[in-house]
C-alpha cells in the first residue's frame, strides 16, 4: 500500500556545520507522508472535569414530603380586614381576599379564592361552574382600585369609578377550586383630568387567564 507525500520546505539551522564560504541557512526538501501531517481541522477533546450528579436523590427527597408541606402559603401585605376598610364593596361582589403584594402608588398583586360556595356559581353553570369573566375582570378594577384608593395617587373612595375597559382577552376558563392571582399596574396618571390607566393581568397557575387595559376615574360619575 502506497502512502501519499507532501513536498514540504523548511530552514534548518546547524549549529555542527561551519563552512567559511557556505551560507549560513540551508533549504531542504523533506517529503513528508500525509498521513504524518497535523491536520488543523481536527481538535483534540479534553476531557471534562465536571463531575455529573445524580438528581435522583433530590426528586426522592421531594417524593418523601408530604404534599401538604411542599407549598408555601401566599403572604399577606394585606388582609381582608383591611382591604374593606379600602374598598366600598361588601358581599356579595367584594372579589378581592387577599394582598400579597403592594408598591405604593404603583401596582398590586391580590387574589380571589374560587370556591363552590360563590353565589355565581349556581346560575354559571349548574353542570360546569366557570367564573363569568365579567367578574374576573371586575375583580381585576379592585384591585386596581386598591392602587387608586391610596394616599400616594390621593384617591376617594367616594368619587372612584371604573370607567372603561380596553383589549380585553380570556385565555383560559376559571373554574371553582383554582385561585386567581391579579396584577394591576398603574401605566398612567392624569391628576388634573381625574383619569388613570391601569394594566391588568389574572394568572391561575402561573398561566395567564385574562388581561386588559382599565380604565379609573376619580372625579364624579361612572358606573
Amino acid at each position: 500500500m502506497s502512502t501519499a507525500a507532501s513536498s514540504t520546505s523548511f530552514t534548518c539551522h546547524s549549529p555542527l556545520i561551519h563552512r567559511p564560504n557556505a551560507p549560513s541557512r540551508i533549504s531542504v526538501a523533506v517529503a513528508i507522508p500525509r498521513c504524518l501531517l497535523p491536520l488543523p481541522h481536527l481538535k483534540t477533546k479534553r476531557r471534562s472535569s465536571t463531575t455529573t450528579h445524580c438528581s435522583a436523590d433530590a426528586a426522592k427527597d421531594k417524593d418523601s414530603t408530604p404534599i401538604e408541606l411542599r407549598y408555601e402559603a401566599f403572604p399577606t401585605v394585606m388582609d381582608i380586614n383591611q382591604i374593606r376598610d379600602i374598598l366600598p364593596h361588601r358581599f356579595p361582589f367584594l372579589l378581592v381576599d387577599r394582598v400579597i403584594e403592594y408598591n405604593a402608588g404603583v401596582s398590586a398583586v391580590a387574589i380571589k379564592n374560587v370556591t363552590i360556595n360563590d353565589n355565581f356559581f349556581p346560575g354559571h353553570f349548574p353542570e360546569r361552574p366557570i367564573m363569568p369573566g365579567v367578574l374576573m375582570v371586575e375583580a381585576m378594577a379592585q384591585v386596581g382600585g386598591l392602587v387608586m384608593l391610596q394616599p400616594e395617587v390621593g384617591g376617594s373612595r367616594d368619587t372612584f369609578f371604573f370607567a372603561g375597559i380596553d383589549k380585553v382577552r380570556f385565555r383560559k376558563p376559571v373554574i371553582a377550586g383554582d385561585t386567581l392571582v391579579m396584577r394591576m399596574t398603574l401605566i398612567k396618571l392624569q391628576k388634573r383630568f381625574g383619569i388613570a390607566k391601569m394594566e391588568g393581568k389574572a394568572y391561575v397557575g402561573g398561566e395567564v387567564v385574562c388581561e386588559g387595559e382599565f380604565l379609573m376615574a376619580t372625579g364624579t360619575g361612572g358606573d
